[in-house]
């Protein structure tokens, strides 16, 4: 008989229903599991995490992964606020840590996969010889937004069981297993900044303030003051305090001088958006330019674009109608169908 490999998985829990609910499904399909949350900044709280473990009867462990993660995504996030932009520190961290760090503690444990509780799905397709990244079979959940970073090498060693469920059917499993956290809510904050005041916390961690300087006009002229240049965003309306006799938003930002300048909705459109770090999943570069569906946030609808590779690792995208307020430092995404393209951070649009 030939000898039967054993299935194994390293569970990322983060005391969730989602990972909770994908811990249970992968010892019900016979893997072997054992959970682990990484403790990546202090006040991190990881009890429910383990008690969750503990119920679902997996061992756990702590992954002190603290000093890793403020250099490589707290810091990032700074810089990027620092220079103008807007970070996206969740991708961040699913790079360097979810699917980095937490991918190697599972090869050093003897596991083969790292399991999270995303909406998304992986394939491999037989033809090309290559993992692909799907959707969520139901759109409404799909967080397929933020793992368009994913390698071939973290493909093959990751596994989204709840990619083919809906939130009410997750919740439905938990409450029948007697999960505490069945009707926990998902926080929407970036889990370094429960508060959500971005400006706040940079100044603390950075021990430097962040302060007011001019508001502009798109001629230059100066028409008010403002709380600090890094407080503000691409496109922004509300809390500007200017009374102007029609509404402005925020058109562009010098960090240099420490200005703010607003405008009309209109100057805020372009179709044609750049991007570096681009990472391709069904197949190596494109030869030419690539039809697709695009999206330049992770709430946004998806929009029809030409994607154009660039040498350097780059990417010039023209869409089909004009964007609104595309952000320096967020990701776009590119998709054919159900299909993740692949991505990359927008350095800046024409």
């Amino acid at each position: 008989m030939p000898e039967t490999r054993e299935k194994s998985a390293l569970i990322a829990m983060s005391g969730g229903v989602d990972s909770s609910v994908a811990a249970h499904l992968m010892l019900e399909a016979g893997y072997r599991c054992e959970g682990a949350s990484m403790e990546l900044h202090d006040g991190a709280d990881l009890a429910d995490a383990r008690t969750l473990a503990e119920q679902i009867g997996i061992p756990f462990t702590v992954l002190p992964y603290s000093e890793a993660f403020r250099e490589q995504v707290i810091d990032k996030f700074i810089r990027v606020y620092e220079a103008g932009g807007t970070p996206n520190p969740c991708i961040d961290c699913n790079r360097q840590m979810k699917f980095g760090k937490m991918l190697q503690a599972a090869a050093d444990k003897g596991l083969e996969y790292v399991v999270t509780g995303h909406y998304a799905r992986i394939a491999y397709d037989e033809a090309s010889k290559r993992y692909v990244l799907k959707k969520a079979l139901h759109t409404e959940k799909d967080q397929s937004y933020v793992l368009y970073m994913l390698t071939q090498t973290q493909l093959a060693h990751i596994q989204f069981p709840l990619g083919g469920m809906e939130k009410r059917e997750v919740r439905a499993i938990a409450e029948r297993l007697g999960f505490s956290n069945a009707e926990k809510q998902e926080s929407q904050d970036i889990c370094f900044v429960p508060d959500g005041d971005y400006c706040a916390f940079m100044e603390s961690y950075t021990g430097k303030p962040y302060p007011p300087g001019d508001f502009l006009d798109l001629e230059g002229r100066t028409i008010g003051r403002h709380r600090g240049a890094v407080r503000y965003t691409l496109g922004q309306r509300k809390g500007l305090n200017l009374a102007m006799g029609a509404p402005v938003y925020v058109c562009g930002k010098s960090m240099t001088e420490n200005t703010v300048t607003v405008g009309p909705e209109s100057v805020l459109f372009t179709k044609t958006v750049f991007a570096e770090d681009v990472n391709w999943i069904p197949f190596e570069v494109p030869d030419g330019p690539l039809e697709v569906t695009a999206k330049t946030r992770y709430r946004q609808k998806e929009q029809r674009a030409t994607a154009y590779p660039l040498e350097g690792n780059r990417l010039r995208l023209v869409f089909a109608e004009p964007q609104r307020a595309v952000t320096v430092g967020q990701a776009v995404v590119l998709y054919k169908g159900d299909l993740v393209v692949g991505g990359g951070t927008i350095t800046g649009t024409e």
